[in-house]
């Protein structure tokens, strides 16, 4: 159901750039969705007009009724006989709506899914911070030993599946009408969604208690309504849309993760005076370095050419010994006594 105001030309499109623009400002974004959420992906909801509550159930029984914890217990053949007929989907495959909150989580922006939906597309899309506040058809256990089991198991046996170790009867982990929600999954959407920082709704008409109530635990109105039919919360919402919720989460975020946060002006700036520093230093070192290895080249070559110098030159001669001065009276001494062997050498003759 459309608003007046969503029939204006331009208006959704204003209303989704107002969702993006709200989306880029969060840091931590929780999603709640319903039944809503999993139609596009050929699953019926529970209340429209199409709805499996105003389906004929092939029983005599209402569908309201049959999904009940008294009515399993005491018709287990009925209660399997539309079980597997009206809510299981094994073959449904994740949607825009699906895909696009998982990107919303690789970004870092979505903190929690929580979902009431029991068909597991949220998982098998990718999302990893997904609460089922009731259950998953996917799982299933022994009422007696509590073996678990999958949904093949379920799916191959005809009518009501038996534990193939004790023989008990096998029930869905779901939780059914008059039962209690599990009350980790209660606490843990309550405490995510005090958390957030913007909180959507989407694919569901509020009218299922708890989650219902859920938006109480927010401390601020940053709410977004995405639903095809009007919800209680629409006029106290921040934002409400009446469309496709698949169109619009696909349209509002970013088809990519980005890889890294662009750069400020100042970090940019610090970047570029470091790498300014950072190449000025190593001219500086190379400059240096450059320096000082023609000062050991220059030596070395110094050394070289002294070394080669000192090869060439022929060895120093050694200066002659001096003979020892002798005296004048030693010499005059010295002639006579010459003379007088002469003399003596001519007497001989």
């Amino acid at each position: 159901m459309e608003t007046r105001l969503d029939r204006y030309e331009g208006a959704k499109e204003n209303k989704i750039n107002q969702l993006r623009q709200l989306i880029e400002e969060s840091d931590n974004v929780v999603f709640l969705g319903g039944a809503g959420v999993s139609t596009e992906s050929g699953i019926p909801d529970f209340r429209s007009g199409e709805g499996i509550y105003n389906q004929e159930s092939g029983l005599k029984y209402r569908p309201v009724d049959i999904i009940s914890h008294s009515f399993f217990m005491e018709h287990p053949d009925e209660f399997y006989d539309f079980y597997k007929r009206k809510l299981l989907y094994p073959d449904a495959k994740p949607n825009k709506a699906h895909k696009a909150l998982v990107r919303l989580e690789k970004q870092g922006k979505l903190k929690a899914t929580i979902t009431q939906n029991i068909d597991n597309l949220h998982q098998e899309a990718g999302s990893t911070t997904t609460i089922e506040l009731h259950g998953s058809v996917f799982r299933n256990y022994c009422m007696e030993c509590g073996k678990k089991f999958d949904l093949e198991y379920v799916v191959e046996h005809e009518g009501i599946p038996y534990c193939d170790k004790c023989g008990g009867m096998i029930r869905p982990d779901i939780v059914l009408y008059e039962e209690n929600l599990e009350h980790q999954n209660v606490d843990g959407a309550i405490k995510a969604i005090k958390k957030a920082d913007l909180l959507i709704i989407g694919g569901t008409s509020l009218t299922v208690y708890p989650a219902a109530t859920f938006a109480q635990f927010l401390k601020h109105d940053k709410v977004v309504i995405i639903n095809k039919s009007s919800t209680y919360l629409d006029l106290q919402a921040l934002l409400t849309i009446h469309d496709s919720i698949g169109d619009v989460l696909d349209s509002a975020i970013p088809k990519t993760v980005p890889d890294k946060k662009p750069a400020t002006k100042k970090t940019a700036a610090k970047k570029t005076t470091s790498k300014k520093t950072s190449t000025a230093k190593k001219a500086d070192t190379d400059k240096k370095t450059s320096a000082s290895k023609k000062t050991t080249s220059s030596a070395k070559k110094a050394t070289a050419s002294k070394k080669e110098t000192s090869a060439k030159q022929p060895a120093a001669k050694k200066p002659a010994a001096k003979k020892p001065a002798v005296s004048k009276k030693a010499t005059d001494a010295k002639k006579p006594a010459d003379k007088k062997k002469t003399g003596s050498k001519k007497s001989k003759e």
